[in-house]
């Protein structure tokens, strides 16, 4: 699945990528971010270099939240065009997982922009910034 649409003339750079899904007390983690325009994401990022899904999954969510994960299944795979904070075009592909929650230690948290925030499954649909995050997290939902 793709999401988003690409501006004409404009050159995306292709990111691989990866977000997760945890899930506490019927809420899904997701992070906000305080930037020029506030917004919400999954936790996840950028995979770097020769990184697996998995162990960017495990690094994101120590840097975005504190929070130590455990990877548990990938369920979808999507990319979204969007342009970065900086203005740069970026096409982020790559997958979804389902993650478990092993620890919290917001003291771990190095992104000093991102907060952890627990939305119910149906605010986290209509809030999200990216089309392919409220995509992962129906998915999740159908299941």
């Amino acid at each position: 699945m793709q999401f988003g649409e690409a501006e004409a003339g404009a050159t995306y750079l292709l990111r691989p990528a990866v977000f997760g899904l945890v899930f506490h007390d019927e809420k899904v983690a997701c992070v906000r971010v305080t930037r020029d325009t506030p917004y919400l994401d999954l936790p996840g990022g950028a995979v770097d270099g020769e990184e697996t899904e998995q162990e960017a999954l495990t690094r994101e969510f120590v840097e975005e939240t504190g929070m130590a994960v455990r990877p548990l299944e990938r369920i979808a795979r999507a990319g979204q065009f969007f342009r970065k904070s900086d203005g740069a075009p970026v096409n982020n592909v790559g997958g979804f997982w389902i993650a478990e929650m092993l620890a919290l230690d917001p003291a771990r948290k190095v992104e000093a922009d991102h907060e952890l925030v627990w939305l119910h499954p149906r605010t986290a649909l209509a809030e999200l910034r990216h089309d392919a995050h409220a995509w992962a997290v129906a998915k999740w939902l159908r299941r």
